[in-house]
């Protein structure tokens, strides 16, 4: 075998060594990852907003002038109420408060209250010596009031007919001048008798109507006359209606309300036909009845 000068095996290792070297694949270039992105013609939607519930309806007045009206008094975790009436006009001590004699045995607390007196967003009921009795403050769901007596006994309060719940009433419109051939019409016509008003939808019918209680029916009847006038008829064997004596009725807001000669109140919603019933149910069953004469 030949031997090869050893400048010549140099430059075959030399070559050899290049040669590999450029077989070698070159490592691919390292580029950051790419990131998703939203396309550049679009942008984010905006989170839904979510539906909140419409806040709680507010009972409860915000000045003086929308506390007078119907109010049941009750002592928390019993059945014990009373049904009293705050009057606008000023008493001998405070404003006027007036609830019927059995309020008194019901919660005997109402003993000494004589009226009542709107201070720091509540009502404070006061014996003659302007003494609070209760202090009523808002409940958290503005639905109510709520005291607590020196004697510890917790109290709601909580509107039932009241101004601050009342539409306020419409204007009245101005009289326009009547055109000539209107106003001789009118003229004419003066002897004619005026047309009474409609009843309003749902409103009571006068006439006479009964009084039932419980399980005794046809206690008392009493009549209710077209211009809101109220009698007792005579043979009534129930005290309690006696005591509270209904001098007057009126309808508003799909609710009969009877009113006392003392100014307190009770009010009544539909109970079928010609049938009307105490709401809220406080006490022996209340329900008006229509009746024949």
């Amino acid at each position: 075998m030949r031997q090869l000068p050893l400048a010549a095996l140099a430059a075959l290792l030399g070559l050899g060594a290049a040669a590999a070297q450029e077989a070698i694949p070159a490592q691919p270039p390292q580029f950051p990852p790419l990131l998703p992105s939203a396309p550049p013609d679009l942008t984010p939607a905006a989170p839904e907003a979510q539906p909140t519930s419409p806040p709680p309806a507010d009972r409860l007045p915000d000045r003086f002038t929308g506390v007078p009206g119907t109010w049941d008094l009750s002592r928390d975790g019993t059945n014990r109420r009373c049904v009293m009436t705050l009057g606008l006009d000023n008493g001998p001590v405070g404003r006027k408060l007036a609830f019927p004699a059995g309020c008194r045995r019901a919660l005997p607390l109402t003993a000494t209250m004589v009226g009542w007196l709107y201070t720091e967003g509540g009502v404070r009921l006061v014996d003659k010596n302007v003494r609070p009795l209760l202090i009523f403050t808002p409940r958290p769901d503005r639905g109510s009031y709520g005291a607590k007596a020196e004697s510890g006994e917790v109290y709601s309060f909580v509107p039932l007919d009241i101004a601050a719940m009342r539409p306020p009433a419409p204007e009245a419109a101005l009289p326009s001048a009547a055109p000539p051939s209107e106003a001789a019409s009118s003229v004419a016509g003066q002897s004619a008798p005026a047309a009474l008003p409609a009843p309003a939808a749902g409103a009571p019918e006068p006439g006479l109507y009964a009084l039932d209680r419980y399980r005794d029916r046809d206690v008392c009847r009493l009549e209710l006359a077209g211009g809101g006038a109220v009698s007792l008829m005579p043979g009534c064997r129930d005290s309690g209606i006696e005591v509270f004596g209904p001098a007057g009725w009126s309808f508003a807001a799909g609710r009969l309300t009877l009113t006392a000669r003392r100014g307190h109140t009770v009010g009544l919603v539909p109970n079928g036909e010609g049938a009307w019933r105490r709401d809220p149910e406080t006490g022996t069953t209340f329900v008006l009845r229509r009746v024949e004469p």
